[in-house]
């Protein structure tokens, strides 16, 4: 049965659901004042397998992935554009959407806004006030009370007194405790704000996932996930914050994906070293990043570079080679393959071992595509079948295979090119080379083979290697691909 790691009790433990048959998920989402980076990618990839795996099982799942449209840096950079947030958030919100598409990731189920979960907010902070787990500060703002929370520690091991002896209360704060946090701060000049008991403000940011949570799942649900990044403090507010206010257990399982690392260090804007969803496409096509990201395990750390980025295209390029011309007729193969495949996927959502059936899937289909037809044709449904749980084959693996990428160079052509191109001319081609372009050239090169000009075809077929473009000769005529 499926396994899955719980941050919370550090074990692997069977899963299953408090309702049967169902499937509660919260996800923490962006905070959508900027592109979304290539970490934001991991997590909105991870979990859109994790959803459809569940679903695969035969779940039936809720999956919710908040979007977080108010915070402190939402509205500096709002006001460095000069423009207001409702504007900015709208536009990044377009921008993320666009960049999960181009992945391949599914839409939540619900994706709630904090700015329209104000009141939920304010109630959820009234009952805290009322059971003691928050006050209000003498500056306006409500604060957490973390001592009234004797678990606080229990998800990030991270005990209160070990945490308040490096810590201090600078001198305008206004909070009892320096490891006390805010629900509620209390309006500025210039900044957008909100009705509520304690005057107008705004929610802290660890409220809004709280809140959101709750009213979309219920008091307590399956299983809560998020990046590494936010195991403290957010994911330890939110279970204060949660079970302080109903009284309840908050999230049964924790998940957490590990960090995107870049030459062994932590990918992260402070650093610099981050690259947006949207420049990688530039070089490779999504479904290559796509491919990276599942790569490793989830709760490992995954490595970036550019040789694990072509490695990831590469991959993609066998499974779709291998489905190529092998329609398949709707029936499945088993030869243990989706045995294979359920148990690495049951082993805590293990994508690189369950990626390894894929490949192994791929090439049996290759070994009897000529000589056992009817059988390729079953593997190649169940290869489909089972990539689609990961998401990482297109929809028409013939038309992948001939999109254009920027990828495509000269560096990709063999080593006595030059020499072979440079005999006369072949019109100059864009970059990358257009499919209409590269189909007049193979209609050249059939002429050319007609008529028994071998160094003619042999230039031609040299010099779209230099393109990026691979041409295949067979029985049923010349076929070509992206390199």
């Amino acid at each position: 049965m499926l396994t899955i790691y719980n941050t919370l009790t550090g074990t692997k433990e069977p899963f299953t659901p408090m309702v049967p048959g169902r499937v509660g998920l919260y996800v923490c989402g962006m905070t959508v004042y900027d592109y979304c980076h290539l970490g934001h990618a991991r997590v909105m990839v991870v979990f859109d397998v994790v959803t459809r795996y569940l679903r695969a099982l035969g779940y039936e799942v809720t999956y919710v992935r908040n979007i977080t449209d108010i915070d402190d840096k939402i509205i500096r950079r709002a006001a460095d554009a000069g423009e207001d947030i409702g504007t900015l958030t709208e536009r990044y919100i377009g921008f993320m959407d666009e960049d999960a598409q181009a992945l391949g990731v599914q839409k939540p189920d619900l994706e709630p806004r904090a700015t329209r979960h104000i009141e939920v907010m304010t109630r959820m902070i009234e009952r805290l006030l009322e059971r003691g787990h928050a006050y209000l500060g003498k500056n306006g703002d409500v604060y957490y009370r973390v001592a009234s929370f004797p678990e606080y520690g229990k998800l990030s091991g991270k005990r209160p007194e070990a945490l308040r002896a490096g810590a201090r209360v600078e001198v305008d704060e206004a909070k009892d405790d320096p490891l006390d946090f805010v629900l509620w701060k209390h309006a500025k000049p210039g900044e957008p704000a909100w009705a509520s008991p304690w005057g107008p403000g705004r929610p802290g940011w660890h409220i809004e996932c709280s809140a959101m949570a709750t009213h979309s799942l219920g008091d307590s649900f399956d299983i809560h996930g998020g990046g590494q990044d936010l195991q403290f403090p957010h994911h330890e507010n939110e279970i204060a914050q949660s079970e302080g206010a109903t009284g309840q257990p908050f999230a049964r399982v924790w998940m957490h994906n590990g960090f995107v690392q870049i030459e062994e260090e932590k990918m992260s804007k402070s650093l610099g070293n981050f690259f947006t969803v949207r420049e990688i496409p530039q070089r490779y096509k999504p479904e290559a990043v796509r491919c990276l990201l599942l790569a490793s395990h989830y709760r490992s750390p995954l490595h970036y570079s550019q040789e694990n980025l072509e490695r990831a295209r590469q991959a993609i390029t066998r499974l779709c080679l291998a489905l190529r011309d092998c329609p398949d007729d709707g029936q499945l193969q088993e030869d243990g393959f989706e045995r294979r495949f359920r148990a690495a996927m049951d082993d805590d959502f293990n994508t690189p071992e369950a990626m390894a059936v894929l490949f192994d899937l791929a090439r049996e289909v290759n070994r009897c595509r000529d000589t056992d037809r009817p059988r390729a044709a079953r593997l190649a449904a169940t290869l489909k079948r089972l990539a689609a749980v990961l998401g990482v084959l297109p929809l028409d693996p013939d038309e992948y295979l001939k999109e254009p990428t920027m990828f495509a160079g000269a560096s990709l052509a063999p080593a006595h090119a030059t020499a072979i191109v440079g005999i006369p001319e072949i019109p100059a081609a864009p970059d990358p080379i257009s499919g209409e372009h590269v189909e007049e050239l193979m209609r050249q090169r059939t002429e050319a083979r007609a008529r028994k000009d071998w160094q003619e075809a042999d230039r031609i077929r040299v010099w779209l290697a230099a393109q990026g473009v691979v041409l295949e000769d067979g029985p049923g005529g010349t076929r070509w691909r992206r390199g």
